[in-house]
Formats: structure tokens, sequence, C-alpha cells
């Protein structure tokens, strides 16, 4: 079976899990162009992401809405059971399912996915659950490494370079 959705926390994993906080309470982020670039081309590919976040965040819906990623959850408290929702709306199973977390609140999630993978500075309880302890941090290229991976995997390396070429 392949590999058709990916899933994407956020906090830990598309940020580096710094929420700064301006003098009038603005939230302020910082995402990875280069995950981004990255979520865009396995779109391209005909693949599926969704993002299911605990916190709830414009910023985050505005990120989300710039890549175009159109299963887009927050202030989810429990991640598998919103997995296992979506995947039933999309006819897919957990074997086409990636994800990637940091957290406690990303464990069963992890745990439920066919392969999971965690940022390198990721909780070390999450750590034991995953497929994939990634290299880079999150918030720095970790989401794209996993991308980078898969493609990899799922023997699509020709057809994502072709895509910007």
């Amino acid at each position: 079976m392949s590999i058709e959705l990916i899933v994407l926390d956020v906090d830990g994993t598309m940020t580096d899990s710094r929420i700064t906080y301006s003098e009038d309470g603005d939230e302020i982020k910082s995402f990875n162009v280069k995950d981004g670039l990255a979520i865009v081309s396995w779109r391209k590919l005909g693949k599926k992401v969704a993002i299911i976040t605990g916190r709830s965040s414009k910023i985050v819906e505005r990120r989300a809405k710039e890549l175009h990623i159109e299963h887009f959850y927050q202030g989810i408290h429990n991640k598998k059971e919103v997995l296992e929702a979506l995947l039933q709306k999309l006819d897919l199973t957990m074997d086409n399912v990636a994800a990637i977390g940091d957290d406690l609140n990303d464990l069963q999630m992890l745990k439920a996915a066919k392969i999971s993978f965690v940022p390198r500075d990721a909780s070390a309880y999450v750590d034991t659950t995953a497929s994939v302890i990634l290299n880079k941090k999150g918030g720095d290229g970790a989401v794209r490494e996993m991308i980078e991976m898969l493609i990899i995997k799922e023997g699509l390396e020709a057809k994502y370079l072709a895509l910007w070429e």
C-alpha cells in the first residue's frame, strides 16, 4: 500500500515550537519555506496533506491556506479520532498514512499511522513510538526531510524532480 496522506502536527514540527507574543498580544510563529515547498510538491504529485493541531491560531490557518492544505483541523484534543474520521471521508486506511508529531498529544496518532516520523528534538516518549527519528529539528526542515524520505520510499523521485524542471 502506498502512502497517500501525510498528517502534520504544527508546533514543534512545522515550527520550532516557540510562540512569541507581541506587546499587543499578537501571536508570532515562523515556518520553514523548505518545508512548504516540499508540501506543495507532495500535493502536486497527487497526494493529500492534512494538518491536525492541538492549538488554534489564525497564523496556522493562513499557512494552511497558502499551501492549499484542504484538510485542516485545529484545537483538536484527540488527533487519532480526527484522523480516523478523515480517513473514512477519503476512503483510505491507516496503511496509507504517514504522520509527523513531536509531543505527547501526537502519541496515539503516531502509533496508528503506517509510518510515523518525529523531529530530532521531539519528546523522548514520542521517540520510542516513531518509525523514524529525523535528523532535522522541528521548524528546521523536518517536514521536508520526512517528505523526501517518503518520495524515495514510494519511488517518486523522478516525478518529484520533474515538477521543478
